[in-house]
């Protein structure tokens, strides 16, 4: 008789094969005709809400990786949060002005922006920014993240802007919004200014420059010197900005010496600290100090500039050092936030020796018209010619360039706008006490970013930008924005959008009779033409989008990467702070680190060394790329290659045929009718008691989002809990044990409460196997059978658990266990047994394992697979393996001493006896 067919082996339909790339769209589409998303919202109405409010992506490219690790993240906080009991709304939006896309469609549709105007070139921008927003909402969809993507917020969006307009409002009435002329990051290739946070530092060589600048008036002081001898030295990094010299910083308290050159007689004034340095650069061997002054004696003298007919003045500054440099420092205020202070201190005018496109001025003299990297070899030579040069060295410096065009940018001054970040600084260091970060430095870096910044330049010279909303008088010429054009403006940029303001004259946009509120006249108003910093737009989605659209604030929750503590986070944190002064606009910050290659280097085209996300759903599938996101520690840069997801894939599969054997093995099962705990072996009771564990460590790692945490947990679970030992030991229980007998449904009553339980825990992150693995398992009626993601994560089963004692013991069995499958393994080696259930085994354990010698054989014979256990109590652990006597049964396998006619053990011979159908 075939006794293969009385064995219990029935199969679920669960596929080994994943076929996720097929499958997962299928899934996709199933989920949108449900409307997943809703449906799990109603599901936690009412609850306590936990709200991820999005950080927007640019809409000006493809998807990367950058952008698969940034959504996978944020879908496993709102899925993991739902399914324990939160209410958790999640709107995708973007990030749309901005001159990005400005440089993108005039490079990609070869447009000329100043051959259009000014409506017709933004509609150019804000169609290539919607394109680009469909690609990547069906990438971020592909991934399975769950979110409104009906109702996505856009920054260009006539009723957001409309609210950001109101931003800029209550801060410029708080007086924390001005106009001045200072110094900003300016990117002279495309004509703008820039923030911080786009800002990128590169390394650059260049020529430093040690140059004298002769002594021109020393208030009388020095009159027993031969002041035609006498220079200061300055040095600095950057010669183009030496025509707009208009001082020279020392520092008050430091002490400055005169050096006189014993070969030629001329004389020096550099700080003592730094003279043998700079005598050394000089190649200045043989040299006296003639005499000491502190700094603040030569405050106010003046010296002469070394080719431009004018002089530089002597000031005083804190902020000089002597750990680099003459200790004379070149002030340009023009062209350095310091200097400009420092000179602005002292009353002396501003200078601007470069205009937009990064070329002198007349006021530089015969470098006219020449772009500042120009100038810098033929200024050089210059001061050589004249002796003005002291010395010079090739350097290699860390320089700023512009993150878009990514080539070098000046310190320049310009009339700008600016947020005074220092009015409110201290309110908005103390919003961050009131936050949860992760990692926890980054209350420090953040605190730290907004203490040492400047005031923030709000202003940019681009088209496609919220415009500033602010006009001017044409009377008094002063700037105008009042609660009253505030709101005019704001009901304009609803009703029509923001191009009305590029469209429509100052008089079409007031109200009718607006007077001036400095000098009280109405003859006429122009309008401001420079518009916002993106960096405001994004700032201001806690108040346009989050506040207006979903009626809550502050946030649970911003998630981004490292690079927003400079960006998104500090920009939300200053507009909430400085606008409403209300705190921080999240409670929690988390971070995370690049997605970098297989060797920890950035991704760049250049290097052939990206990965795209679409290769691995297409390859792979999307839960192979969300288990890559789930299982790096996140913080640090994240490795994507080849080889990484191949590894990531074999986990993957473990996973998958571990669920598939408990599936295969539930097809008969009713969990309607668990085998209470009274009632089970204390194996089935050791494996819930370990999976009420894993169920402790996965919802500590979710609240502590550490995603690697569990997928290791899990993983290992899978691999040495279950497939290396409880299922190894349970297959004879499950095959040929009686259908229904109470051992059998016991180890399905511990397989059906695992499987539960790892489907609900793993949901967040395999969001289409476990999803896959719900629908293919039977239910309880309270269970929501449609989807995984509409139940909540199973507590510990305390009901089960056995206490810490038995567990202890169980560790030793385990022990034991490991000694005799080395001594199995020896044995199979040695050609005695060919199968472990060919084997008798003699087991020999300490008086402190005694405990064994109260197991029921039979169950020992069980756990180490054998088909019987002899055990003797003293001496040292020792295991002896012998060829199993008695006859093999030929459906179980094991050997018996007292078969049947048939060979059967006794067990199966009753198992048989009644199925009489197959008799």
């Amino acid at each position: 008789m075939d006794y293969k067919a009385t064995l219990n082996m029935p199969k679920s339909g669960f596929p080994m094969r994943a076929g996720l790339p097929k499958r997962e769209p299928e899934m996709l589409k199933h989920w949108e005709e449900m409307d997943l998303y809703n449906v799990m919202l109603k599901k936690n109405e009412g609850k306590p809400r936990f709200a991820l409010h999005d950080g927007p992506p640019f809409s000006n490219g493809g998807l990367h990786m950058g952008h698969a690790l940034n959504k996978s993240l944020k879908d496993f906080i709102t899925r993991s949060y739902a399914m324990r009991g939160y209410y958790t709304p999640y709107i995708p939006g973007w990030d749309n002005h901005g001159m990005p896309i400005e440089s993108a469609i005039i490079k990609e549709q070869k447009l000329n922006r100043k051959a259009m105007s000014v409506a017709d070139f933004r509609t150019a921008c804000h169609q290539y920014a919607d394109k680009y927003i469909g690609i990547q909402m069906e990438g971020f969809k592909r991934i399975g993240v769950l979110g409104d993507w009906e109702h996505p917020y856009k920054t260009m969006d006539p009723g957001f802007e409309a609210e950001e307009v109101k931003v800029f409002g209550a801060m410029y009435k708080k007086g924390y919004i001005y106009k001045g002329l200072k110094p900003v990051y300016w990117c002279y290739h495309d004509e703008t200014a820039l923030a911080e946070a786009e800002i990128e530092y590169q390394d650059d060589p260049c020529t430093t420059v040690y140059v004298k600048f002769p002594m021109h008036d020393d208030l009388s002081k020095l009159g027993h010197l031969d002041k035609s001898k006498l220079s200061f030295v300055i040095w600095t990094t950057t010669i183009w900005t030496l025509p707009g010299n208009l001082a020279i910083a020392l520092h008050p308290d430091e002490s400055y010496a005169i050096v006189r050159n014993d070969d030629n007689g001329e004389m020096y004034i550099v700080a003592e600290a730094l003279v043998e340095k700079v005598m050394a650069v000089g190649k200045v061997e043989h040299y006296t100090v003639v005499e000491t002054h502190p700094g603040n004696f030569y405050e106010n003298m003046l010296a002469q500039h070394p080719f431009l007919p004018k002089t530089s003045r002597l000031v005083l500054a804190d902020y000089v050092t002597m750990d680099s440099g003459t200790g004379c420092v070149h002030t340009a205020p023009g062209f350095g936030a310091d200097d400009y202070q420092t000179c602005r201190r002292y009353g002396m005018d501003m200078v601007v020796p470069v205009n937009d496109q990064g070329r002198h001025t007349d006021y530089a003299g015969k470098y006219e018209g020449m772009l500042v990297e120009e100038s810098n070899p033929v200024i050089l030579n210059d001061m050589k010619e004249a002796g003005s040069l002291f010395a010079s060295e090739e350097i290699v410096h860390s320089y700023p360039h512009c993150w878009r065009c990514k080539k070098p940018i000046i310190f320049r001054a310009t009339p700008q706008w600016f947020c005074s970040v220092d009015s409110f600084k201290d309110e908005a260091c103390a919003a961050c006490d009131d936050v949860r970060w992760v990692p926890g430095w980054g209350i420090d870096r953040m605190k730290s970013m907004i203490r040492e910044r400047a005031d923030w330049c709000i202003s940019r010279q681009r088209r496609w930008g919220l415009p500033i909303p602010v006009f001017y008088c044409a009377d008094c010429g002063k700037p105008v924005c009042t609660d009253e054009t505030i709101e005019a403006v704001s009901a304009l940029f609803a009703e029509k959008g923001s191009n009305a303001w590029f469209e429509m004259d100052a008089a079409d946009i007031l109200p009718k009779g607006f007077a001036c509120p400095h000098c009280g006249k109405s003859t006429g108003f122009t309008k401001e033409e420079d518009t916002l910093d993106g960096w405001f737009d994004s700032g201001s989605t806690h108040f346009a989008a989050m506040k207006k659209d979903q009626g809550f604030w502050p946030a649970t929750m911003y998630l981004e990467g490292l690079d927003q503590y400079r960006g998104w986070f500090q920009s939300s944190l200053l507009t909430a702070v400085g606008a409403f002064g209300e705190g921080a606009p999240f409670k929690e910050c988390v971070t995370h680190g690049w997605t970098v290659d297989g060797e920890g280097r950035a991704m760049h085209k250049s290097l052939g060394n990206g990965v795209d996300p679409a290769d691995i759903f297409n390859e792979n599938g999307a839960d192979i790329l969300r288990l890559w996101a789930a299982s790096a520690d996140y913080h640090a840069d994240v490795r994507c290659s080849k080889a990484i997801f191949q590894q990531l894939s074999q986990n993957y599969l473990k996973f998958r045929n571990t669920c598939k054997f408990m599936l295969d093995n539930l097809v008969d099962f009713d969990p309607a009718h668990l085998t209470k705990a009274e009632d089970m072996p204390v194996l089935d009771r050791w494996l819930i008691t370990k999976l009420n564990e894993l169920i402790e460590k996965v919802e500590q790692s979710y609240n502590d989002y550490e995603f690697h945490i569990i997928t290791h947990a899990v993983n290992d679970f899978c691999v040495t809990t279950l497939s290396s030992f409880y299922l190894d030991i349970v297959k004879d229980r499950l095959y040929c044990e009686a259908a229904d007998s109470a051992e059998r449904r016991s180890a399905q009553t511990a397989l059906y409460l695992t499987l539960s339980t790892l489907a609900k825990l793993f949901a967040p992150i395999l969001a289409f196997t476990c999803d896959e693995i719900w629908l293919a398992m039977p239910h309880t009626a309270e269970d929501d059978a449609r989807n995984v993601v509409l139940n909540d994560m199973n507590k510990p089963f305390t009901a089960y658990a056995l206490d810490a004692e038995t567990m202890a013991r169980w560790e030793h069995i385990i022990e034991v266990r490991t000694a005799v499958n080395g001594a199995l393994e020896e044995a199979r080696a040695a050609k005695v047994i060919g199968k472990s259930l060919e084997a008798d085994v003699h087991l020999t354990v300490p008086e402190g394992d005694v405990f064994l010698a109260d197991e029921n054989p039979a169950a020992l014979a069980d756990l180490f697979i054998v088909s019987k256990v002899e055990l003797t109590v003293g001496g040292e652990l020792a295991v002896k393996v012998e060829n199993a006597a008695g006859t093999k049964c030929p459906r179980c396998w094991k050997h018996s001493l007292t078969p049947n006619a048939e060979g059967l053990c006794p067990r199966c011979a009753e198992v048989v006896r009644h199925l009489p159908d197959l008799l």
